[in-house]
């Protein structure tokens, strides 16, 4: 059983179940670039922009907007921003407000991009929790995608994330599986 929160609401799982499902998760998601026509169902869209809303922030400032755009027009109209679209019934935009994030006292640095990073990494694994496919877009044009935003002044656009169920033919790059090993991408300080 799980200890809960910290300020006195308890949950209970089955941590071993969790970290098995969760692992299946991450392995299983890659960046789908061939999407099915099929639309998806706003309960499913609302989970994973939930999962976008409750993700963590330095110090919960929360300086990240999402834009859902599944509008048929609105999308044709992002094929002009970016080469990336491969058929997504759900374009989801992740920018950050600078102006509102918070900001490390030792060197200034801006958590703005950070957290935009990581609001749309929940996003991505929401939508693989649900079976849907994923693209992390990070090649397109940031002002011609601003004018399709509405209230996008001010915001650094970080991401586009491409969401839908992937097509039958759908698969892996031949890159994906290729990882540094571990001890290449981790030094241990005992």
């Amino acid at each position: 059983m799980g200890r809960g929160h910290r300020w006195g609401r308890r949950i209970s799982f089955n941590r071993q179940a969790l970290h098995m499902e969760f692992n299946e998760v991450l392995n299983r998601r890659y960046s789908c670039r061939a999407f099915a026509s099929r639309g998806l169902e706003q309960e499913i869209v609302d989970r994973i922009l939930e999962a976008g809303r409750i993700a963590p922030t330095a110090v919960n400032k929360q300086p990240v907007h999402i834009w859902a755009l599944s509008d048929p027009d609105t999308l044709a109209a992002v094929k002009g921003v970016t080469r990336s679209n491969y058929g997504a019934p759900l374009i989801l935009v992740v920018g950050c407000r600078p102006a509102d994030a918070w900001v490390r006292r030792y060197d200034g640095k801006n958590g703005a991009e950070v957290d935009a990073a990581i609001v749309a990494t929940y996003l991505m694994l929401a939508a693989e929790n649900e079976g849907l496919s994923t693209l992390w877009v990070g090649s397109f044009d940031p002002s011609l995608l601003r004018n399709l935003l509405p209230a996008a002044e001010g915001y650094e656009l970080v991401a586009m994330i491409n969401v839908g169920y992937p097509s039958p033919d759908s698969m892996p790059s031949a890159m994906h599986g290729e990882r540094k090993p571990l001890g290449e991408l981790v030094t241990r300080v005992d």
